[in-house]
């Protein structure tokens, strides 16, 4: 869900407080701050639109009506970096909870606060420096690739010897190939699950402060052990003693929050000094990267915000009997506790059980694959953390997800690129792949892609050449981890999000079923979203696919076809869906009246089509007559009659519209 901007073209992230049915307090709140950002956006985006260097930053200052003391120009330099980040992921943050400038105030407003920030950056220094020189002392003897896998152990031991911000920060860097070599990046995939769990006597305390009440007035039993254990905070289960219900008890960790911003502060005061290594490499500032990881680890720290992601996916998933999303007790949970319905299914983690409890697992499969590609295409608001731990399956086949904490959106403007670049993948259009990578912010605006083309032509024949069947999500990956070390190429947050999701439900289906092939089932799901989604955008893309150099793939809309067929035959499959009228045709209605309204109205649709009826001096009927015998079984012909007669009023004005711009444009 996303709320367009009153005034920009960027959108606002769906939060339920700014959805619809939110106060209309709250909405307009929102948009007053969004057309307040935005006005600043317009004119800031000219600055920050290639890198923010001195230039940049002054004028920045100057809109702000600072002098010329250096503090200002920090704060105009910080400030103009977040914005930055909003005009590349054209999404508007009218409520931030992360900023540079309020990072330093809460660091520096507390007591001691300078020598607490002296020792802590000797002790970070001193290990980290400490590392550093092991590394240096391996390469000096020449046994630097021998002992690489101890040494990427010595580092995740070393990030959970700092503490929980370092924890996070390993978390990151296991998602960034951008930044360290793929062997270190697997050692830390082992924080994201094996963390040390904080005294359950703590844990209590905290969630009695935060309910005002003794634990016995609200649970009539708490597990004496933890559920889970993550680097922010720990899982219990409970009872209600009011209705008897099961919940989930998330608790953060005792006193992490001046932790948490000591060490964002002295991560931006580190990454200061490392801005021209950044430039060279990644093309962007180290600081910015630190930002980033800044405003995803403050979110992450407020467990109303997740409390409100819950509701979002539950927003968006409502329709569909295929997914479940535990609800929120609100009336219990605050920003330091959330307490969740308890989710009675079988952890990924445990294969064995799912298949021993009888559960159709390729049809589960299907499902958590559809529910992945929704998030992601659909709706562009997306889990972000995955793993085999944060996902259930249900005895009915359905897929059930825990832990929002971490969720990433996407704008339309980004959710449209991508399904660019999947159609100039298709269409084998490698110029246009590479500028993907450029709009999508993965390389800076004024970057020459001609040694890229290349490369990416290199990976993705390597890939696509294997076919469905054999098509690897890991593989590929890797082939672009080793481009991005070799480029100026920085992986945005929020895509190194979608890449750390993507791959984890692919382990998370070859963990389950070895001979599971993702891509059978994302390629379906793509076609169906191709013919069947109302979207114009999606209509041009649809275009685009079946148009290769201005000569119609007949053969590429049957292969379509066949295979949105085959995504609702594996949907409708489903126990889930018993019973229920979903999944069980290709609707194929609007996309049938969409494109008669197009081969009337827009000649240049309509000459492309009766030359591809006509291609090689012959009429192409046969072709024709295939695509219907494929739909003839999806489509009831009287009721797309109705629509398209019903639509006959819109149809004409449009044709009179087009017909007086083509007379008054050859005036």
């Amino acid at each position: 869900m996303e709320l367009a901007c009153c005034s920009c073209s960027c959108s606002v992230p769906g939060r339920s407080s700014l959805s619809p049915a939110a106060p209309t307090r709250r909405r307009r709140s929102a948009r007053a701050a969004c057309r307040t950002r935005a006005s600043r956006l317009a004119v800031i985006s000219k600055a920050t639109a290639v890198e923010l260097d001195g230039a940049a930053a002054s004028r920045a200052l100057r809109r702000s009506g600072g002098g010329g003391r250096s503090g200002s120009m920090e704060l105009a330099k910080s400030s103009a970096a977040m914005e930055k980040l909003d005009i590349e992921r054209g999404v508007c943050v009218p409520f931030r909870k992360y900023s540079p400038e309020m990072v330093r105030s809460k660091v520096l407003e507390s007591q001691g606060a300078i020598w607490s920030l002296v020792m802590r950056g000797v002790e970070i220094v001193w290990k980290l420096g400490f590392y550093w020189s092991t590394l240096m002392y391996d390469c000096f003897v020449g046994q630097d690739e021998e002992i690489v896998p101890f040494r990427a152990m010595q580092l995740r031991n070393l990030l959970c010897d700092l503490g929980p911000s370092f924890i996070k920060a390993g978390q990151v860097l296991a998602n960034r190939p951008d930044i360290i070599r793929e062997d270190y990046m697997n050692e830390l995939c082992i924080l994201q699950d094996d963390v040390p769990s904080f005294p359950n006597q703590v844990a209590f305390n905290i969630i009695e402060e935060e309910l005002g009440r003794p634990l016995e007035a609200v649970f009539s039993k708490i597990s004496s052990r933890t559920i889970a254990a993550a680097s922010l905070g720990q899982v219990y289960r409970a009872t209600l003693r009011d209705t008897g219900e099961d919940v989930a008890i998330k608790v953060q960790r005792p006193d992490i929050e001046p932790i948490i911003y000591r060490d964002l502060f002295l991560f931006r005061t580190l990454a200061s000094f490392l801005n021209g290594i950044s430039l060279q490499k990644l093309g962007c500032n180290a600081e910015l990267i630190v930002d980033e990881f800044g405003e995803k680890l403050l979110e992450e720290l407020d467990y109303t915000l997740e409390a409100r992601n819950i509701e979002d996916f539950l927003e968006n998933f409502k329709d569909d009997p295929t997914v479940k999303i535990p609800r929120v007790y609100k009336q219990l949970s605050g920003s330091r506790v959330l307490v969740m319905e308890w989710i009675d299914g079988i952890r990924c983690t445990n294969p064995k059980a799912i298949k021993d409890a009888g559960i159709d697992v390729n049809g589960f499969l299907t499902v958590g694959v559809s529910a992945a590609l929704r998030q992601l295409l659909e709706f562009g608001l997306f889990h972000g953390d995955p793993h085999p731990g944060n996902i259930f399956a249900m005895r009915d086949g359905r897929i059930a997800y825990v832990d929002f904490g971490n969720v990433a959106v996407l704008s339309q403007q980004n959710k449209q690129i991508l399904i660019d670049a999947v159609v100039h993948a298709v269409n084998e259009d490698y110029v246009e792949m590479a500028n993907d990578f450029t709009r999508l912010g993965f390389l800076a605006s004024d970057t020459d892609v001609s040694p890229i083309i290349p490369a990416l032509e290199a990976i993705w024949q390597n890939s696509a050449g294997k076919g469905l069947s054999d098509f690897n999500f890991r593989a590929s990956t890797g082939k672009f981890n080793q481009l991005v070390y070799q480029y100026p190429i920085r992986i945005p947050e929020r895509f190194s999000l979608v890449i750390r999701s993507l791959l984890t439900q692919e382990g998370i289906c070859f963990t389950l079923e070895p001979d599971f092939k993702f891509l059978e089932v994302a390629y379906p799901y793509v076609a169906n979203r191709l013919l069947t989604d109302p979207n114009p955008a999606l209509r041009e893309r649809l275009i685009q696919v079946l148009f290769k150099d201005g000569v119609f793939q007949w053969k590429r809309l049957e292969n379509l076809i066949v295979l949105a067929k085959e995504n609702v035959a594996k949907m409708s499959s489903n126990p889930a869906l018993r019973g229920k009228d979903v999944y069980r045709k290709l609707d194929l209605k609007d996309t049938i009246k969409d494109g008669a309204r197009l081969f009337i109205v827009d000649e240049g649709i309509r000459r492309q089509l009766l030359l591809a009826l006509t291609e090689d001096s012959k009429l192409h009927i046969q072709e024709l007559v295939d695509v219907y015998r494929l739909i003839e079984d999806q489509i009831d012909i009287p009721s797309v009659a109705m629509e398209v007669v019903r639509d006959l009023p819109t149809v004409a004005r449009d044709l009179m519209l087009s017909w007086s711009e083509s007379v008054l444009s050859k005036r």
